[in-house]
């Protein structure tokens, strides 16, 4: 993946003539290649990555030589010479830099070391980011797959007894197994009362029959994330327990069919926030329904009730309402879904009609 020649179309669409790249993701984004510790400089007609002897040889066999320019920095000159000397030969006078990946003793420092004042220029990144390519979108489909083959394999071995850290040990270990590159965030899993922490963290609570088991978790694959959410019952549910997943499935299907790309964020969020509230557990229900993703768990825009940035073409979003009713129990189901012209596309396969695991 390459994203150079987008980002020089947005440099002259911006009046730039540079764009100096600090931040991981967005290197990768931009060159095709993770590393730290490094600069990647695109201008309006050439690009340069400058890395160190850690990554070079692994640059070398991964980056498009015909579009980026690579060079490394260590023993003879470092990295910031490298800087000034690209800049002075491609003559840069207005340089862009992420402000919002910059804190302001780095944007100084940049500022001094270049001798120019820096542009923000952040949008350049997000812009293009939000809207994803096929290729990206085949990423996050298979880092979905993966997520998915690890949860069909748990879900046939949880049982009454085993601790919530041990589920997300299964789910870690599986997404490994299946060709996972790491974890997109630390993986979720709670059962009983503790279900109704949207962002509870795995301990040694045990699983009883007639619990619910929360499990929100994802894997990276070529840099990009997947995101879902189940929940399940072990062994039986109650009436109120069966009540209150199909609100919130209902919820989550009534929002997945208001989204599509153009569509105000806050106004998907709406749709689905609607059932839950019509159903009488509006004030269980504190976060959004949905936020972007892609080399980042949480990107934006978002689709939450204060959400006022339309969701572009080809944006991919999670979509996952719950409800968590404090010290009894809680349910959120999450899907991704891509936001094409007329509808939702829905990357994520795994059932979630079956509440109830024996």
């Amino acid at each position: 993946m390459n994203n150079i020649r987008r980002i020089q179309e947005k440099l002259i669409e911006k009046g730039l003539d540079a764009l100096l790249i600090t931040d991981e993701k967005n290197q990768r984004y931009a060159a095709g290649f993770p590393f730290t510790d490094g600069y990647v400089l695109v201008t309006r007609d050439r690009a340069f990555l400058l890395t160190d002897s850690r990554y070079i040889e692994a640059a070398g066999s991964t980056v498009d030589s015909a579009l980026v320019t690579l060079q490394l920095f260590g023993a003879g000159k470092d990295r910031n010479e490298l800087l000034k000397e690209d800049l002075a030969e491609t003559r840069v006078e207005k340089l862009g830099a992420e402000e919002g990946k910059l804190n302001h003793g780095e944007y100084l420092a940049l500022e001094k070391l270049t001798g120019l004042t820096l542009h923000p220029a952040q949008s350049i990144l997000s812009e293009l980011r939000a809207s994803k390519t096929e290729e990206e979108i085949g990423y996050m489909i298979e880092a979905q797959r993966i997520s998915e083959a690890a949860l069909e394999e748990t879900l046939q071995i949880i049982r009454p007894g085993m601790t919530e850290r041990e589920v997300a040990a299964e789910l870690v270990y599986r997404m490994l197994r299946h060709g996972s590159e790491g974890n997109s965030f630390d993986p979720i899993v709670v059962t009983g009362s503790k279900t109704s922490l949207p962002h509870g963290v795995p301990g040694d609570k045990v699983i009883q029959s007639g619990d619910f088991v929360t499990m929100d978790f994802g894997c990276l694959k070529h840099g990009y994330c997947s995101d879902m959410t189940r929940t399940v019952a072990v062994g039986s549910a109650t009436d109120e327990m069966k009540n209150v997943y199909d609100i919130v499935l209902k919820a989550q299907l009534a929002g997945i069919a208001a989204a599509r790309a153009g569509v105000i964020g806050k106004d998907i969020d709406a749709a689905a926030r609607r059932v839950i509230t019509d159903a009488g557990y509006g004030k269980y229900f504190g976060h959004g329904f949905g936020h972007c993703l892609g080399l980042d768990i949480h990107e934006p825009p978002f689709a939450g009730p204060r959400g006022e940035a339309a969701l572009p073409l080809n944006s991919a979003s999670s979509a996952e309402p719950g409800i968590y009713i404090p010290g009894k129990f809680g349910v959120r189901i999450e899907d991704v879904m891509i936001l094409r012209e007329d509808h939702a596309e829905v990357i994520t396969k795994a059932p979630k009609m079956e509440l109830i695991i024996l």
